[in-house]
């Protein structure tokens, strides 16, 4: 598989947009951090960083077996490889009370060994992703926030379409905070719009696929353009509690015929903060309407706590519930159950286990049942020296017939990384 110019495009617009911004952030005249490794540049330091995973993947795409027939000749179930992640990357961080800037960025060679998949090599692939902000005045009763996310890799944000699929994802967001008086109240109006474009891991659809969602090749169809306005708003009125409104609307539009476009309509209020000193509670409730062609509404809510049970260890869970537009269907229900730990030893190992029960109710009659776990252990042997392992579990059943929505995958992952 191939790199296509628009990939290279995208990166090479993003990189000469961080150099534009670390000139103008440059001269923006406080001081100088002191100590420290990476390369100064400005008031701050450009950290560049190598990470080298080796990942043992249960399913990484559709391919043919060896010895086997298939319609088609690709088998109806996600073939496993050993994979190989090859990831440079930057991470450039400028304080300043005029001009603050932040950007993660890295490009990811995916390296199919073929070790256990015959062919599979050949879908070797570029992955990357870019996380950029910029904070003027940030500091200011009125401040402006510019940000911009992008993911190109096989985990795709829409929740509708199977797996062995690529995803190419930006979001561009515009926002500005006010806080008027003593800071008491924030409100946030914001601006983003996001795009999403997909294309087929694998050349063939698997063998016992009978719908579109569950087709790869066929992914293109459901690209799409997604804008969003929204408000946010908080309100402390006790020093550590606050009353919180959320409102917004998304307008999704696909460029094919990718399913019926949504304008979903949300809003949330509820509270936020400190129960004790050390349990912290969100609570928010409220509706979602989209006033599409395939309409629909429901309450919507969040519900989640952290206790911090000890300095080093803490413990977080809850339930949210959302209303989303999707391809294919219009909208779906998102019913979560979470539960996250995480402990630090010795000041230098971190421990983590997350685990994740999603129940989607597509508009129709659909429904799907996706668990996903994480668990491991990150060691840091110097400071610029790191190490992680770990097992991830993504399991999915949905009342669609096809492989790629009825699947479990195991991924054991092993990954070095060094920070200059």
């Amino acid at each position: 598989m191939t790199l296509r110019g628009t990939f290279w495009g995208t990166v090479c617009g993003l990189a000469l947009m961080a150099l534009g911004s670390v000139a103008m952030a440059q001269d923006m005249g406080s001081p100088p951090p002191t100590g420290g490794n990476g390369f100064k540049v400005g008031n701050g330091r450009l950290h560049p960083y190598f990470d080298l995973e080796t990942r043992l993947d249960s399913g990484v795409g559709y391919f043919g077996r060896e010895g086997q027939e298939f319609p088609g000749g690709v088998s109806p179930d996600l073939s496993g490889e050993l994979v190989m992640h090859i990831r440079p990357g930057i991470r450039l961080d400028i304080p300043s009370p005029r001009l603050a800037f932040n950007l993660n960025a890295n490009l990811d060679y995916v390296l199919f060994t073929g070790l256990m998949t015959k062919g599979s090599n050949a879908a070797s692939h570029m992955e990357g992703a870019a996380d950029l902000l910029a904070r003027i005045n940030p500091e200011a009763p009125l401040s402006l926030e510019l940000s911009d996310q992008f993911a190109r890799s096989d985990r795709t944000r829409t929740a509708a379409i199977g797996a062995g699929i690529l995803s190419l994802y930006n979001e561009a967001k515009v926002r500005a905070p006010w806080r008027p008086g003593g800071g008491a109240v924030e409100v946030t109006p914001g601006v983003a719009y996001a795009m999403e474009f997909f294309e087929p891991l694998a050349a063939s659809a698997p063998a016992d696929c009978g719908d579109s969602v569950c087709d790869p090749v066929g992914a293109d169809r459901f690209n799409y353009g997604n804008l969003h306005l929204g408000v946010e708003s908080r309100w402390r009125f006790l020093p550590k509690t606050a009353l919180v409104l959320d409102t917004g609307v998304d307008v999704r539009r696909y460029f094919n015929d990718g399913g019926p476009n949504a304008t979903l309509l949300r809003a949330m209020i509820g509270v936020a903060g400190l129960v004790s000193p050390k349990v912290a509670v969100t609570a928010k409730a409220g509706w979602g309407q989209n006033f599409g062609a395939t309409g629909g509404g429901t309450v919507i809510g969040q519900l989640d706590g952290t206790y911090l049970f000890s300095p080093t260890l803490t413990f977080k869970g809850g339930y949210l519930r959302r209303l989303e537009p999707v391809a294919a269907y219009g909208t779906f229900r998102d019913d979560r159950l979470s539960l996250e730990a995480r402990a630090l030893m010795g000041g230098k190992l971190t421990l983590h286990a997350v685990g994740m029960v999603d129940f989607l109710s597509f508009a129709g009659s659909r429904g799907d049942t996706v668990v996903s776990v994480d668990v491991g252990p990150e060691y840091q042997f110097r400071p610029w020296l790191t190490g992680a392992a770990g097992y991830m579990l993504s399991n999915r059943s949905s009342s669609v017939d096809g492989g790629g929505l009825n699947y479990t995958r195991h991924e054991g992952y092993a990954r070095l990384s060094v920070t200059y």
